[in-house]
């Protein structure tokens, strides 16, 4: 059976991140560009948030044995496939895995506006990815 208990921690440790963000309404871009805890705070609670995505995503695809990913993009491609997220979300969560690459790798420079915009217009994302993640459970009672 899936672990629904560490779903369940993972999802509300998710959650955690999102709403610290959430409730930051005092960030501006002005405040986001010119002090560096700021930023970091940004960049690091997206960064957990998508890392829980992955670890969710990796559970199910490691309980049902279905195929191995070949990258985080992967992963999500895998949940389409088994039907666990709709072909239509597939593209945004699989640009959270290369936003969550440009992260961790720091290619080049982190682009503050790319950075600014995930955080102030595509938060809604990670509650779309819990609402699907629950659909999946409760639709698959016996897994």
């Amino acid at each position: 059976m899936v672990d629904r208990e560490l779903i369940s921690r993972k999802i509300s440790n998710m959650l955690y991140y999102i709403s610290g963000l959430e409730t930051a309404d005092d960030i501006t871009w002005k405040k986001y560009t010119r002090d560096a805890r700021v930023k970091a705070f940004v960049e690091r609670y997206l960064h957990l948030a998508i890392e829980e995505m992955f670890d969710i995503a990796n559970h199910f695809v490691s309980f049902y044995s279905w195929r191995e990913p070949a990258g985080y993009r992967d992963l999500f491609l895998i949940l389409n496939e088994q039907g666990v997220i709709p072909a239509g979300q597939l593209l945004t969560f699989q640009n959270m895995a290369s936003f969550r690459n440009m992260l961790v790798h720091r290619y080049e420079k982190v682009d503050d506006e790319v950075v600014y915009g995930i955080f102030k217009k595509r938060l809604s994302d990670f509650h779309d990815f819990v609402a699907l993640v629950e659909k999946w459970l409760k639709d698959h009672p016996d897994s």
